[in-house]
C-alpha cells in the first residue's frame, strides 16, 4: 500500500517565506498578546478574549487584510484565525495594530490539528474559508481542502444554526464545494435556490476580487447552516 493511503488531511501546503522587517517587528511585539499555541491544548475562549461573545473562525486568512477588516467592523464578535504562513501572520498582526483591532486571536499551525486538539465541539457561530488554493489542474483536485472528510469534521465545531461560509473565484471549485457541502450530513444550504448566495456584506470585497470583477471574473459564495440537534 502506498504512503498516500495513510496521508492525513492537511489544511495547507507549507509555503516557506521570510518575514519582512516590519512583519518580524509585529510578530515580536504582538504575538505574545494575540498568538495562540496548538501545544496549549483546548482553547478557553473566556480566558483568551476576556468575555463571552459570538465566535468566528477563519481558516487560511492569507495576509489578513479582509480578516482584520471584518473584525474591525464587528467589535462585539470574537475572531480566531488559523494560518500556517508566518509572513501572513506577521502582516495580519501589523494590520491589527494599525487599525486598533483587539478582537482577534491567531494560531500559526495546521487547521486540522487546531480543530482536533483545541476547539470544543459545537462552540463556533461561523467557520469561514475564503479563496482556498484551487489546485486548478484536474490531476491535483484531490489536494483541494474542501473534501467530504474535512467538511464532515467542520460540522462538529459549529453550534446548531452556525454557518459554514466558503468563497472561491474558480467556478469548477465552486461546483465541487456545492456538491460536497450538499452531501455533508447535518448541513442546510442557505441559498433559496439551492445554489450560491450573493456576497454577504460582512465579507469584504478584496482588491484581488475587485480586479477580477473588472476583468469579468466570477466569485461564488456558499453558506450552509448546521441543522439543530
Amino acid at each position: 500500500m502506498s504512503d498516500t493511503a495513510h496521508r492525513p488531511i492537511r489544511s495547507y501546503v507549507l509555503r516557506m517565506g521570510r518575514l519582512t522587517s516590519g512583519q518580524q517587528r509585529a510578530w515580536d511585539q504582538y504575538w505574545p498578546r494575540y498568538g495562540l499555541l496548538h501545544s496549549d491544548g483546548p482553547l478557553d475562549y473566556r480566558e483568551a478574549f476576556g468575555r463571552e461573545a459570538p465566535r468566528v473562525l477563519e481558516i487560511g486568512f492569507g495576509m489578513g487584510q479582509s480578516f482584520v477588516e471584518m473584525a474591525a467592523a464587528a467589535p462585539d464578535t470574537d475572531f480566531i484565525g488559523i494560518e500556517v504562513h508566518r509572513p501572513g501572520v506577521g502582516k495580519m498582526l501589523h494590520s491589527m495594530a494599525e487599525r486598533g483591532v483587539e478582537n482577534i486571536r491567531v494560531y500559526c499551525h495546521d487547521a486540522v490539528e487546531v480543530l482536533r486538539d483545541c476547539i470544543a465541539p459545537a462552540s463556533l457561530d461561523t467557520i469561514q474559508i475564503f479563496f482556498p488554493d484551487p489546485w486548478h489542474k484536474k490531476r491535483h483536485h484531490k489536494r483541494r481542502l474542501i473534501q467530504p472528510a474535512f467538511t464532515t469534521e467542520l460540522v462538529r465545531y459549529l453550534k446548531p444554526g452556525g454557518v459554514l461560509h466558503l468563497a472561491t473565484d474558480w467556478e469548477n471549485y465552486a461546483e465541487q464545494m456545492l456538491e460536497v457541502l450538499g452531501a455533508t450530513p447535518g448541513l442546510r444550504n442557505l441559498a433559496p435556490d439551492g445554489n450560491y448566495v450573493p456576497r454577504p456584506p460582512q465579507r469584504p470585497l478584496t482588491k484581488f476580487e475587485q480586479r477580477g470583477e473588472r476583468l469579468g471574473h466570477g466569485v461564488w459564495d456558499l453558506m450552509f447552516s448546521r441543522l439543530g440537534d
